[in-house]
């Protein structure tokens, strides 16, 4: 079975901000940001309107990170581990 590591609270490996190199801290998924019910939503449900296709075929989750140093917010494809 695949999943998010993020999404099912495993430690992700320390990620850097691509603009000063600083701890980039997970927010959650992408697709919680939709709308007001997208965060109860099937993730699956929530791919079919991000924009890509064929998303829904593809084992990755997208998470928003921040930098807790100058604030920059980052889009990063998560790939499901099992």
């Amino acid at each position: 079975m695949n999943y998010c590591r993020l999404c099912n609270g495993m430690p992700a490996e320390n990620r850097a901000c691509s603009i000063c190199m600083g701890a980039l801290k997970d927010q959650g998924k992408i697709y919680d940001f939709y709308d007001d019910y997208s965060p109860y939503m099937e993730i699956d449900l929530n791919k079919l309107v991000d924009g890509d296709p064929k998303s829904t075929q593809k084992p990755e989750c997208v998470h928003m990170f921040i930098c807790e140093a100058c604030g920059t917010q980052q889009e990063l494809k998560i790939f499901y581990g099992s």
